[in-house]
């Protein structure tokens, strides 16, 4: 049973039932079959609509104590349906860190770099770092402004290198994004990896399945408790429990089944059942700041967005 049909629940989803094993996939959000979702261009329209989760940060202290918004797609394919479709993977250093630090075996980037290049489908880039005939499409054939080359030659001028492919053998410099599109569409982790996975018969979609709990019995998740239209109803599992809600979700449903900070978890009336203090907590997001210009070129963002017809798109 897996919690959530996001960026990694459709992949999980796909392989699990591909090797044989029957799959139950729950997932809070409904359909994507939306123009916003579909149009490129369209992806900030989700926001603070029933297709976004419409979190927001504690006040920040390095903000003079705003909040910030926290966009999270609540549809099938999870913040893959509502991101901005770039495509750019963790830094080397990270992983090469978690296993030759932290304990993570397997976990380096030589070990995790075959993972890649497996479900990829690069439009452009035949190396290495990347792969040809995977589900996820990838490719930097897109509209484009005519700006983006004068912002690389302005990096380059202030000193930062052009880097053709910041998915390769390096990540620093100046790059135009890869994106994980297809014919002038978004290609998400649903069109990717869910869909394909569908026409099988080992796994079956609950869309609109709000997950309250994990069940856990004498040490071991055997059930999930979830509401749709209205009715609370247990699914019982007969091997495992996946919980693939992202970086907000899954804790959430961790804590909300009896495991995280004993303390807190009394605090707001749940039993603790497993009293792991880090559930919960060290979340870092990136950092982003936006800058708008006006131009005297007609064709920007701003014209209504559509999807594309065009198959190099």
């Amino acid at each position: 049973m897996i919690v959530g049909a996001g960026s990694a629940g459709c992949l999980l989803a796909n392989r699990l039932s591909a090797s044989g094993a029957r799959v139950l996939l729950l997932e809070a959000g409904g359909s994507d079959r939306r123009p916003e979702v579909r149009a490129p261009a369209a992806f900030p329209n989700q926001f603070q609509t029933g297709l976004d989760w419409n979190y927001m940060s504690e006040p920040e202290p390095a903000l003079f104590g705003r909040r910030l918004f926290l966009p999270r797609g609540k549809v099938i394919g999870g913040s893959s349906s509502m991101n901005a479709m770039l495509y750019a993977r963790g830094n080397r250093s990270d992983y090469d860190r978690w296993e030759s630090e932290l304990g993570a075996t397997g976990w380096s980037y030589d070990a995790v770099l075959p993972q890649f290049k497996r479900h990829e489908r690069n439009a452009e880039h035949r190396d290495a770092y990347h792969g040809l005939s995977g589900e996820l499409h990838v490719t930097e054939r897109r509209w484009l402004s005519r700006a983006w080359e004068r912002f690389v030659a302005a990096a380059e001028t202030a000193g930062i290198p052009c880097n053709p492919d910041y998915n390769g053998a390096s990540q620093d410099g100046a790059s135009l994004f890869q994106t994980t599109t297809r014919a002038g569409r978004r290609w998400s982790a649903a069109d990717a990896f869910l869909r394909p996975a569908l026409k099988g018969e080992n796994l079956e979609l609950v869309p609109k399945a709000l997950v309250h709990r994990i069940v856990i019995e004498r040490g071991r998740a055997t059930a999930v408790v979830y509401e749709r239209r209205g009715k609370r109803k247990t699914a019982r599992v007969q091997r495992e429990v996946i919980l693939s809600a992202g970086s907000y979700g899954s804790p959430q449903v961790l804590m909300l089944s009896g495991i995280g900070p004993a303390d807190h978890l009394r605090e707001v009336g749940i039993d603790p059942l497993v009293d792991a203090p880090a559930v919960g907590q060290n979340l870092h997001d990136h950092v982003a700041a936006f800058c708008t210009w006006r131009s005297r070129d007609p064709r920007t963002l701003t014209t209504p967005p559509a999807p594309a017809t065009s198959p190099s798109g």
